[in-house]
């Protein structure tokens, strides 16, 4: 997909070997070929839109100082229809500025492509797969999941912006461990119901859901199961209570605008015997050994701290081995090309033994990205809580959309960079002023849509705008807007490759702040009818630009608030 920012980068650099070549022809530059050099942003775009390092990187190649080198440059630099208006040499730099038909062509841009501004061919195609959110089936989804949840969905959207055909995937873990728990509690809650005294686990799962369970469980069987063995008692309660809890996720998932095109039951893993072949493939390949009748895997020789145990001496995996065969599956069994994990803070040591073990069986590693996420802090008046004051627990997913509007939610989750712990004001959340950053950028929005109203209320008639009267857009607050208007292709593509959906949160913060800059310092309805039309037109583009970076969070964009 053609981009004029990338476009212009490209035209300068060929301009300025153009330039280098004539002076090499006439005998200002020796010749000695053409060196490598970058064109880059200022950081200051008061030294200019672009800057190219082309002198300074001459300068050994051709024995001439970098400032001597820029000035014959500049001599022989031609800039006709291009989209530079001006050029001049800084010391052993070349600075170059953007003329008014470039800032044209990037509202051009804007219009042909609608919707898919931004969005770039970067990942050719190749199978991107985010996991994320993931919770523990046996009870609610609490904050960490709704961050998960907000990073996740942003940053499968992101990708797919980005060239790639992404799924979005949800690990269910309905084995092992945890729904022996979760069996072990319905179970003795049950037998409590009916009379039995029988104490619960310290370490079982003591919420109120457990009882709920239970108790929806015996409206429809009694007292059948407590004649049972344990374990026809607890399979029959996990049977009923587990698709329930999983139900709810889903559900609750949809209700915070996340929809998976995937529900990935570890079940199905051992179902197929994966573990087992994992343990198989490896030791087949010379990577275990056996320790005290336990199985253990070589990770030393993969770069790991320490080897570590897959089977126990008990004969029962350990919690890794199934998510290697999970992990081998998207990767080799499926053929993703690129497979995304958004995990907590607490995975840091996993990630490097799970790695090794795909490696051992023939994936390549580099394939599977983790993205480790800081824990959040919810806060009320200044002080963290933990609580809901509403039902006196934890607060859970579903507690805080009860507080905090949706939108709200999955912008401030999508705020700060995953490895940086949030501090979630409840507070700030729900005030409708300029404070609040998502508020902050839909009233951007819906102040466009003011404005056409008004244009229209007034019998001004706005049906587009021409090239040349586009080029009348040539204050500073106009230029810096449509500049960052013009960038987000590239902050898609970085946000893409650095797995970072908050730079995207930034940039819809930043394009409001320009935009509120530009409508306080230039007034939209002036006399000049090009003028006027030119700066509808850019209020025009603005909008079509926030709604499209909105909704690649889905986040709403209200034409009146």
């Amino acid at each position: 997909m053609n981009d004029i920012v990338k476009f212009a980068d490209v035209q300068l650099k060929d301009r300025i070997i153009d330039a280098i070549r004539a002076a090499q022809a006439d005998g200002s530059l020796p010749d000695a070929g053409i060196p490598e050099f970058r064109i880059e942003v200022p950081a200051d775009r008061a030294h200019g839109d672009r800057s190219a390092n082309a002198a300074m990187a001459g300068a050994r190649l051709y024995r001439q100082a970098p400032p001597a080198i820029a000035a014959k440059i500049l001599a022989h630099l031609d800039l006709t229809d291009s989209c530079f208006d001006t050029a001049e040499a800084v010391g052993g730099f070349l600075n170059f500025t953007f003329g008014p038909g470039y800032y044209a062509d990037v509202l051009g841009q804007v219009t042909q492509q609608g919707d898919t501004f931004g969005s770039s061919d970067l990942g050719k195609g190749k199978k991107a797969l985010v996991e994320f959110v993931s919770a523990n089936p046996t009870g609610p989804m609490h904050i960490g999941n709704a961050r998960g949840g907000a990073m996740g969905d942003t940053l499968a959207e992101i990708l797919t912006r980005a060239g790639y055909y992404t799924e979005r995937e949800f690990y269910i873990n309905d084995a092992g461990n945890q729904i022996e728990k979760f069996g072990l509690s319905l179970d003795i809650r049950y037998r409590q119901k009916y009379g039995e005294d029988v104490e619960l686990p310290e370490d079982s799962y003591h919420g109120q859901d457990i009882v709920d369970h239970v108790n929806a469980f015996a409206e429809v069987y009694g007292d059948h199961y407590i004649g049972e063995d344990e374990q026809t008692r607890r399979k029959a309660l996990v049977a009923f209570a587990l698709p329930k809890n999983i139900e709810g996720l889903e559900r609750d998932l949809l209700k915070y605008g996340i929809r998976y095109d995937t529900w990935f039951r570890e079940s199905s893993l051992y179902a197929k015997n994966a573990p087992a072949q994992v343990v198989e493939t490896l030791t087949a390949r010379g990577y275990t050994y056996e320790q005290d009748g336990a199985v253990w895997f070589r990770a030393e020789q993969f770069g790991c701290d320490k080897d570590f145990v897959l089977r126990r001496s008990n004969g029962l995996f350990t919690y890794i081995v199934p998510d290697i065969a999970y992990h081998f599956n998207k990767l080799s069994t499926r053929g993703f090309d690129l497979a995304v994990d958004i995990l907590g803070a607490d995975h840091h040591g996993y990630v490097p033994r799970l790695k090794a073990a795909l490696t051992a069986m023939g994936v390549d590693a580099d394939k599977l990205k983790v993205v480790l996420m800081q824990m959040v802090r919810l806060v009320r008046d200044g002080e963290v809580i933990k609580l809901s004051k509403r039902s006196g627990k934890a607060i859970t997913l579903v507690t805080l959309l009860d507080e905090v509007p949706i939108d709200a939610a999955r912008f401030f989750f999508n705020l700060r960079e995953a490895n940086t712990p949030i501090d979630f004001d409840l507070d700030l959340a729900v005030e409708e002023s300029s404070k609040n950053p998502v508020y902050y950028c839909q009233y951007a929005h819906a102040r466009i849509c003011s404005i056409f109203r008004n244009m229209q209320e007034k019998g001004i008639a706005w049906d587009g705008c021409t090239r040349e009267q586009a080029m009348k857009l040539t204050a500073e607050e106009e230029k810096a807007l449509i500049n960052h208007i013009g960038s987000l292709r590239g902050e898609i593509e970085q946000a893409a490759e650095a797995l970072d959906p908050s730079r995207i949160t930034r940039y819809a913060v930043e394009l409001a702040t320009l935009f509120h800059k530009f409508y306080n310092a230039c007034r939209v309805g002036v006399d000049d009818a090009d003028l006027r039309a030119a700066r509808l037109y850019l209020c025009d583009c603005t909008r079509s630009v926030m709604r499209n970076v909105l909704a690649m969070m889905k986040i709403s964009a209200p034409e009146m608030m």
